[in-house]
């Protein structure tokens, strides 16, 4: 998780938050390369397709038109729509997570304080899909 201010656009932080990635198993050290990101079409960029190449991660983005000015020559980018339908999970996070107004308004202007309610509300959120 990464807190920025509001008007950055999230992909900046793409390259930071994909490098602490860790997938911790049943033994050994955690995994820190995932065998692919499922990422919105924002996330079209040159850099963060040349990174997850380089990484050796599968990127499962669509192509975003905007980004596109000229249509791309060469082999095409890899997209797979059934894998691509599970970021419904995160969806559905995000529409629970702005249910807490504090969360979705900001009012807490410390970095601390507002990272303690994002956790609230995700032990919150944790605990009704348990339960």
């Amino acid at each position: 998780m990464a807190i920025s201010a509001g008007n950055e656009h999230d992909s900046r932080y793409f390259t930071d938050l994909a490098d602490g990635i860790e997938l911790r198993g049943m033994r050994g050290r955690p995994k820190t390369r995932p065998g692919g990101i499922n990422a919105d079409s924002a996330y079209d960029t040159d850099a963060i397709r040349q990174y997850l190449r380089k990484r050796g991660i599968a990127a499962n983005i669509p192509i975003n038109s905007r980004n596109r000015k000229q249509p791309k020559r060469g082999r095409p980018f890899r997209f797979d729509e059934p894998s691509y339908r599970c970021r419904g999970g995160v969806e559905r996070f995000n529409s629970w997570i702005e249910s807490f107004k504090r969360i979705l308004v900001r009012f807490k202007r410390l970095k601390t304080t507002f990272v303690a309610f994002l956790t609230l509300a995700c032990t919150m959120i944790l605990w009704r899909v348990l339960k």
